[in-house]
């Protein structure tokens, strides 16, 4: 199976700032996109999925 990339743009709580953020990662659909973000922020900065907000996932053609 493949990997597509694909680019998530959105915001995370941090104490009482919502900061911007933009990650790409290699997934085989959105659904699993979204889910791995989830968890990687969410792992990084001590967060719940209610304090991360995604707002777009695009998909990037080429490497």
């Amino acid at each position: 199976m493949t990997d597509l990339n694909f680019e998530l743009t959105g915001r995370y709580r941090e104490r009482n700032v919502w900061k911007p953020f933009s990650k790409v990662i290699a997934a085989p659909n959105e659904r699993i996109a979204k889910e791995w973000a989830f968890a990687t922020i969410g792992s990084k900065h001590h967060l719940k999925r209610n304090y991360i907000n995604i707002k777009t996932i695009t998909p990037i053609n080429g490497e």
